[in-house]
């Protein structure tokens, strides 16, 4: 399997970065005698991300102006936001995270420390290739909790694959079809940049997430990351 990185996102984000990590053999099933671990990995994920919101009001946050200004250079549905300024504002908030999955509850708390939008799909759930470019519209999209399909803007940005919208808006909000669940074994887990500083950020938490997914499931990630220059890779 392929994942692309289409030119017309290129065209748009010149300097972007998307980083792929594929994780094979896994068993994400859910031990609940492991929550404290995770409760713990999420909450140091939450303190961490405090360094990146300290600007009152929330929004004036360079994180969440970086992520708010990148969404204006296309076609999005009202009131979609980048996952990291969910996190970020849950976090601004004072809410908890809970433990959802093992390869959740770890890509959560490397996104809240680094303040880089992170996310994954169940590899033998995807279709032919994995896409990220701008949707000719109708795209279906069922995304969690819907039984009601909402298809994809024309020039959206989304990942797809052959059978529709996989993530809609970049990492917004992801289809239920290829969700990370605890039967998923082959995981491709994805953290986007859209400058060189978030760049930066992101290598240093996909060596954080590649550590974190070997020592607990005992798997060693393959880390790639995605660019202008070399923009596809097969997984």
């Amino acid at each position: 399997m392929k994942v692309t990185v289409e030119n017309e996102f290129w065209e748009l984000f010149p300097q972007a970065q998307i980083s792929i990590m594929v994780a094979k053999g896994l068993d994400n099933s859910v031990d609940e005698s492991k929550d404290l671990y995770f409760k713990s990995l999420l909450d140091k994920g939450s303190k961490r991300a405090e360094d990146f919101i300290s600007d009152e009001p929330f929004t004036q946050n360079e994180v969440i102006q970086e992520w708010r200004q990148a969404f204006t250079k296309f076609k999005t549905k009202k009131g979609a936001r980048s996952s990291i300024e969910a996190l970020l504002k849950r976090v601004s908030q004072g809410r908890e995270f809970n433990p959802i999955n093992p390869l959740v509850d770890i890509y959560n708390s490397v996104s809240l420390s680094y303040a880089v939008p992170c996310g994954g799909e169940d590899i033998d759930k995807i279709e032919g290739g994995l896409h990220l470019a701008k949707a000719q519209g109708g795209e279906p999209f069922f995304p969690l909790g819907s039984e009601t399909d909402a298809p994809a803007l024309p020039e959206e940005i989304i990942y797809h694959d052959d059978e529709g919208a996989v993530c809609r808006c970049l990492n917004w909000r992801e289809a239920k079809r290829t969700m990370l669940t605890e039967e998923t074994r082959d995981a491709v887990l994805v953290i986007e940049a859209v400058n060189e500083e978030q760049a930066k950020r992101a290598q240093a938490a996909m060596q954080e997430l590649q550590y974190l997914v070997e020592d607990y499931f005992g798997v060693k990630g393959e880390i790639t990351h995605l660019t202008i220059e070399h923009p596809s890779v097969e997984i």
